[in-house]
C-alpha cells in the first residue's frame, strides 16, 4: 500500500511539472508570435486600406475609419500575447539576474499596447476620408490616452533590450548583449531621428525593431 501511494505521489508530481513546462512554453510561444502577427495584420491593411499612405499617416491611424476595428483588435491581441510572454519569461526566468525587471518591463510593454488600441487617435494627416492635412490643433483625451499607450509600449521594451543586454553581457554572452543593446539604440534613433517628413515610416521600422527583439528573446527562452 505504501509503495502504491509513494509511486502515485510521484507520478502525480511528474505529471504537475509535464503540466506547467507546457503551460510556460504555450505562454512563451504568445511572446513568440505577438511581433509577427502585430506586422502582419498592420502590412495586410497598409497594402490595402484605400487612400492610406505609410509615408505619411502613422499605423495607429489605421484604427480610424470603417475598418478601425481591425487595428484596435490587432494592437489589443498583440498586447495580451505580449502579457502571456511576460508570464513566461517570468516563469523561466525566476531567480535569476533580469528575472522580475525584465518580465516585467514586457508586460508594461504588453498593458501599453493594449491602451493603444482600447483608446484611438483623433484624424490627422487626412486619414480617415475627410481628415484635417495636418496634426490637430488639440487633442482628445482619448488621443493622449493612446501616447501615453505608444510611450509605455515602446519605451518599456526599449529599457527591458538594455536590461537584458546587461545580463547577457555579465554572463559573457557577447553576441546576445551586442543584439539587445542594438535594437535599443536603433530603436532610439529611428523615433528621435529630426525629420518630421519621415516620422510615420521611421515609427514603423522602430516598432519592427523591437518587436524583433520580443520574439527572439521569447524563443530563446522557448528553446530553454
Amino acid at each position: 500500500m505504501t509503495t502504491m501511494t509513494s509511486t502515485g505521489g510521484v507520478g502525480s508530481a511528474v505529471a504537475g511539472v509535464d503540466s506547467r513546462r507546457t503551460t510556460t512554453r504555450a505562454l512563451l510561444a504568445g511572446g513568440v508570435l505577438a511581433g509577427p502577427l502585430f506586422g502582419v495584420v498592420a502590412a495586410a491593411q497598409v497594402l490595402t486600406r484605400d487612400g492610406f499612405d505609410l509615408t505619411r499617416q502613422p499605423l495607429s491611424l489605421l484604427a480610424l475609419g470603417d475598418l478601425g476595428w481591425i487595428q484596435i483588435t490587432n494592437f489589443v491581441l498583440t498586447g495580451l500575447l505580449a502579457l502571456a510572454g511576460a508570464v513566461g519569461l517570468r516563469r523561466t526566468l525566476r531567480g535569476e539576474p533580469a528575472g522580475t525587471w525584465g518580465p516585467a518591463l514586457v508586460a508594461v510593454h504588453g498593458i501599453g499596447l493594449i491602451i493603444g488600441g482600447v483608446l484611438v487617435s483623433d484624424p490627422s494627416m487626412g486619414w480617415p476620408a475627410g481628415a484635417p492635412e495636418g496634426a490637430p490643433d488639440t487633442l482628445s483625451w482619448h488621443a493622449v490616452g493612446h501616447g501615453v499607450g505608444a510611450m509605455l509600449a515602446f519605451g518599456s521594451l526599449v529599457v527591458a533590450c538594455l536590461v537584458f543586454a546587461r545580463r547577457s553581457s555579465r554572463a559573457g554572452e557577447r553576441g546576445w548583449a551586442a543584439f539587445s543593446l542594438g535594437c535599443a539604440l536603433a530603436a532610439v534613433v529611428l523615433l528621435a531621428w529630426p525629420d518630421q517628413d519621415t516620422i510615420s515610416v521611421r515609427m514603423a521600422l522602430g516598432c519592427a525593431v523591437i518587436f524583433a527583439w520580443l520574439t527572439a528573446l521569447c524563443s530563446r527562452q522557448l528553446a530553454r
